[in-house]
């Protein structure tokens, strides 16, 4: 009986612990069955995610990677460095400290107010000017400021963030713009992608994201001369209009397009030609008839045609001179003056040595970008880096010397590390060498 007893509680003992180890068996394989189901679903997400990205049209992944790249990358640097400076004793300088005064009264996040310097500010200004007063603010063209009156009233009135909204948006449109002109004028996509990354590299493409015009303006022109090689001449007419009223120099852009036109037509001339031309190529009337609307706009607000002009000799001292003599002074002028028109001779040279005939159009486009800032005189030096921005021909000539992996590897480099410097100044509040 005992025997029994101990053989069957030796039974119970060894049925319990095989059923212990059929459950923790039973417990591992559920456990793997979950685990490779969670990888499962992993996967296929992944693979869901990477049709997604695959159904978007070409180059919008690329622009866009490029666009969020250049964001995240220079809002750490500015947070990064912007934490560091305000240790520095002294900072910011004197003649820079109302302007950081004004800047944290726009938001107490700094990833944003660092965007706002100078000009900026007075976009601002204007964009929250009530339009039922008197107007006495003629020193801007008109276009940026007014595009945020609507894009702040759907932001909950926050003009600042709209003025910040509207410089990204044509940033990243002036990059799909950009990478397809590329293709018209480099002809394969590899030179394209190289284009749209020289553009975000220029030495000051910081101020793409910033509250000034620049975006706009480049976005605008680049839209207007891929349209053009496209021979789409009524949009081109309306993108000019629009780019004649977001900086003066946008007037002068109906030339180079021009040129597009003449070019696509074996540049004939004689009176049938020219009655051809004028059939096609009226629309880039409408350029003249931008600045001319805001000439208009001058003239019921203020009583004067010409207020913009006026404005701008009295605020900053700015008349129309020969340029030749401005930049030869600039260059025998103080170091930060010289440093400021080698930018514009460098960029000068860089056109002049990448010129083919076919791209003539562009070269007298880039060229203007570069003599009409100098031809406003010194008062101009301070900003001379910031018009700059606006010769985007430099990165198709770049873009196409380039084409050999060491030289686009050392190209990349190199503007990297001059944004870079500049970006800082711009951040410490010295951005008077840009602005």
């Amino acid at each position: 009986m005992h025997r029994w007893r101990s053989g069957a509680a030796t039974l119970a003992i060894r049925l319990v612990a095989a059923g212990r180890a059929g459950l923790v068996g039973a417990a591992g394989r559920a456990g793997l069955v979950g685990a490779a189901g969670r990888a499962g679903l992993m996967g296929a997400a992944g693979r869901a995610g990477a049709r997604a990205v695959r159904r978007v049209p070409a180059p919008w992944p690329y622009v866009i990677g490029l666009f969020l790249g250049a964001k995240l990358l220079l809002t750490l640097l500015g947070l990064l460095v912007l934490h560091a400076w305000d240790g520095v004793p002294g900072a910011p300088p004197p003649d820079e400290a109302l302007m950081w005064a004004q800047q944290r009264e726009i938001s107490g996040h700094r990833w944003i107010s660092l965007w706002f310097a100078w000009d900026g500010l007075l976009y601002l200004r204007l964009s929250e000017l009530p339009l039922n007063r008197p107007w006495n603010d003629f020193g801007f063209p008109l276009l940026y400021p007014f595009l945020a009156r609507p894009v702040g009233a759907l932001l909950g009135g926050d003009t600042a963030l709209a003025l910040l909204v509207i410089s990204n948006v044509a940033f990243l449109l002036a990059l799909w713009y950009g990478y397809r002109l590329a293709e018209v004028l480099l002809g394969d996509a590899p030179a394209a992608r190289r284009f749209t990354r020289y553009l975000v590299l220029l030495p000051t493409a910081f101020l793409f994201q910033a509250a000034l015009t620049e975006s706009l303006f480049v976005c605008l022109a680049l839209a207007a001369f891929y349209h053009a090689e496209r021979r789409q001449w009524l949009l081109v007419g309306v993108l000019g209009y629009f780019l004649a009223m977001s900086r003066s120099v946008g007037l002068l852009v109906a030339l180079p397009l021009a040129l597009v036109l003449l070019r696509q037509h074996d540049w004939r001339l004689g009176p049938r030609a020219l009655l051809g031309y004028l059939r096609i190529g009226w629309p880039l009337l409408l350029l003249p008839a931008g600045w001319f609307t805001f000439m208009a706009f001058c003239r019921w607000r203020g009583g004067d045609w010409f207020a913009y002009q006026h404005a701008q000799r009295i605020g900053w001292g700015i008349e129309v001179q020969n340029p030749v003599p401005v930049l030869l002074n600039g260059l025998a002028g103080e170091p930060r003056d010289a440093a400021r028109v080698l930018f514009a001779v460098a960029v000068l040279a860089v056109l002049v040595a990448g010129f083919r005939r076919r791209e003539l159009a562009y070269l007298v486009y880039g060229v203007l970008m570069v003599l009409v800032p100098l031809s406003m005189g010194p008062a101009v030096y301070r900003s001379l880096l910031r018009y700059l921005l606006a010769a985007f021909p430099v990165a198709l000539v770049l873009a196409r010397w380039a084409r050999h992996g060491g030289v686009d590897l050392w190209l990349t480099a190199t503007l990297a590390v001059v944004q870079g410097v500049l970006f800082v100044l711009w951040l410490t509040y010295w951005t008077h060498m840009i602005i």
